[in-house]
């Protein structure tokens, strides 16, 4: 190996990680968003248990 090899290894290695690095901060963010949905979705789901009924045609089919 050159030392052309070892800058060309060593750059592709650090945009590698910058990359890993970069796409779990999107996998954290995400995850948050999907954690507080859900506990948006349970709390409105508590408040009006009857929505879902209610919007229900009856028979039980659209």
């Amino acid at each position: 190996m050159s030392g052309d090899d070892d800058v060309t290894c060593n750059r592709a290695v650090r945009q590698m990680e910058e990359r890993i690095r970069e796409l779990e901060r999107q996998l954290g963010r995400k995850t948050l968003e999907v954690e507080i949905l859900k506990e948006a979705l349970d709390k409105s789901r508590s408040k009006k248990p009857t929505w879902l009924a209610q919007s229900q045609p009856k028979g039980g089919s659209r």
